[in-house]
This record gives C-alpha cells, structure tokens and sequence, in this order.
C-alpha cells in the first residue's frame, strides 16, 4: 500500500476528512495522535471531549501540525457512570449551564467554531414531558451562550442500538427540536452510521435537511469500521454529498479494523476517483 505522505490523499478532495481522535490512532496515546493524524495528511481534527487535558497542551498540537479544531462535544455528565449528555436529564441544568461554559472556554482557545450537545439517556423514572421541556430550555440556553462566542451549537440523533434510551434518536425529530428551540444558532451534526441504523435513506435525509446540517460523521454498518467494510456505498454518498454543495467536514468517527494507517485504502481510493 502506497503511504499517504502529509496531504497525499486529502489535497483538493471534497468533502473535506477530519480525523476523530477518540476513536482513531487508538495505538497511541491521545496526545500523540496529533502527529499520527498530520502525517497522514488530516488537516482537521476532532474528538469525543478534550477536557481531561489542559487548553494549551491541545492548542500546541494544533498549531504544531497546523491542524483544524473542528469539533468536540459538551461535557456529558459522568461517563463512567453511564451517563451520555446532560441536555435532557431533569434537575441538572446547573451543571449543564456549567458545562457549556467549560465547553465554550476549550472552544475559544482552541479555536473551534462549533461544539456538539449529547441530548442524554432518558432517566426511567421521568416524565415525559419534563424530560422534553428541559431539554429545549437547556438547548435555548447552550445556543445563546455559544453563539455570544460566534461558536455553532449542534444536535446529534443517535440510533437506539448502540445507545438505548438516547433521547434523540433521528434526524425528523432533530429537526422539529430545532424548530421549537427558535434559535438560529442550532443546527444537526448527521452522523451517516448513525443515520444508516436508524433510519436509512442517508442521502435523500441529507437533501432533506441539508439547511440544518452543519457536521457530518462517517462509519460504515455493520460494525461501525472504515467505509467500505459494510453495506454503505460511500462513494455515491460523498459524491452526492459533494453536488449539493456541502462545505463542511467530514468526521471519520469509526473505529479501524486494525491499525489506522493502515485502513486508510478507502480515502486515497476516493481521492484517486476525483
């Protein structure tokens, strides 16, 4: 396999490809996938949460590899615990309101323009109702704060498998929480894998939503791997992606078969096609 070199697969091809270094480069400490990231030719770079590390010691690798902060999500309670967001959990809105502001602190050092809210799992013993008036009240909140820091606020809709209970669970009901949230500083992060699980119909729900869709994210299904090790095919969904104009990145959030270098076939093949 012919080695990417720093831009080899990644020089003028749209979309654009970030790395997420939560679940890629796993072989070697967070911190250290910064470099592995940069050699083979990622220009952005995002993850789960950055806020077990110092501001400065992340904002130096960026700048070190001239790398793109292009996303990282809000804190999402206690994560050892089971918890997966604050957003939509009753009786917490005092540590959610905490954690935009942490958030919005990373985000203005490292320069990141947008930021990711987890909606949560639903607490078993919560009414409907309040779980969903909280969670717009707190959305009403996180969006105001981020864009006083002209930093984008998104939503992500995960599928029931993976995440059971996870309030937001598709792209129609992301668009109708927007709605009634009113704030035009809240937009959709659209996960592909996520989408494909859920839903399907990745392509005519991207033209669908397209206005509300700021991030996109990238796995393929079964298995949640790179493109191309499942039933997806990647390459008319970047190509379609592409025509409608899409300008945003492209977040590789799946975890590699083996190592990552080594399971990057799939973008120099697209690269190649372009």
């Amino acid at each position: 396999m012919r080695a990417a070199g720093p831009d080899w697969a990644f020089r003028g091809v749209m979309p654009r490809f970030c790395a997420n270094l939560s679940m890629l480069y796993t072989e070697h400490e967070f911190l250290d996938r910064f470099a592995a990231a940069a050699k083979d030719g990622f220009k952005g770079i995002e993850y789960h949460f950055p806020y077990a590390y110092p501001k400065e010691q992340i904002l130096e690798k960026l700048k070190g590899h001239r790398q793109v902060q292009v996303l990282f999500n809000l804190p999402p309670g206690n994560w050892e615990k089971g918890e997966r967001g604050l957003a939509c959990l009753p009786g917490r809105a005092g540590e959610f309101q905490e954690g935009v502001g942490k958030a919005l602190d990373y985000a203005r050092a490292l320069g990141c323009r947008q930021i990711n809210c987890l909606a949560g799992i639903v607490p078993a013993d919560a009414p409907t109702d309040q779980v969903h008036q909280t969670f717009i009240d707190n959305l009403k909140y996180a969006a105001k704060a981020a864009a006083a820091e002209k930093v984008r606020l998104l939503v992500e809709p995960i599928n029931q498998y993976d995440m059971p209970g996870f309030y937001l669970c598709g792209v129609g009901m992301a668009r109708w929480v927007i709605d009634e949230v009113g704030s035009n500083n809240l937009f959709i992060q659209y996960d592909l894998y996520h989408q494909q699980r859920s839903e399907g119909e990745l392509v005519a729900n991207f033209q669908r939503h397209q206005d509300h869709i700021k991030h996109i994210q990238l796995a393929d299904n079964p298995g949640r791997h790179e493109p191309g090790t499942g039933e997806i095919n990647y390459p008319y969904v970047f190509t379609e992606i592409d025509v409608a104009g899409y300008e945003g990145w492209v977040g590789c959030e799946y975890k590699p078969k083996g190592k990552t270098s080594d399971g990057l076939g799939w973008i120099r093949e697209w690269a190649r096609s372009q």
